[in-house]
């Protein structure tokens, strides 16, 4: 059975892209931790982030630096946090979570609620950067 990020890779499910390739693509979390708070999966349908071959993970791990600095760009923020947690979806990825201290990415904390509007504002705002 697909995960729901495959059906967001397939078009199937909308959400608010940031960047995309081939192999990868980054879009905004719809339950955020922070504004700006994106999610960046390979396209490939792989359960455990560590999974991913060597040359995958070396290639995602450059992808997202690239989605983080336009983070950076386009959000105030004092650094683009990353985690690995993978829980959640049987899918590979990674969070890049903008923040001004350690407690912003803390996934116990409410998370942040944002009309599509906003979502497709900031979503602008960061690949614009």
């Amino acid at each position: 059975m697909a995960s729901i990020f495959s059906k967001i890779v397939a078009g199937d499910i909308p959400c608010h892209r940031i960047a995309e390739n081939e192999e990868f693509l980054a879009f905004l979390d719809i339950s955020p931790l922070a504004e700006g708070h994106t999610l960046v999966i390979p396209k490939t349908e792989i359960d455990y982030f560590f999974d991913l071959d060597a040359g995958l993970l070396s290639r995602i791990n450059l992808f997202a630096r690239d989605v983080a600095k336009k983070i950076e760009t386009a959000i105030p923020c004092k650094r683009v946090g990353v985690a690995v947690i993978g829980l959640e979806v049987p899918h590979a990825h990674m969070h890049l979570i903008p923040l001004q201290n350690v407690a912003d990415i803390n996934f116990e904390r409410p998370k942040l609620s944002f009309t599509q509007e906003e979502l497709a504002a900031t979503a602008e705002r960061i690949k614009a950067a």
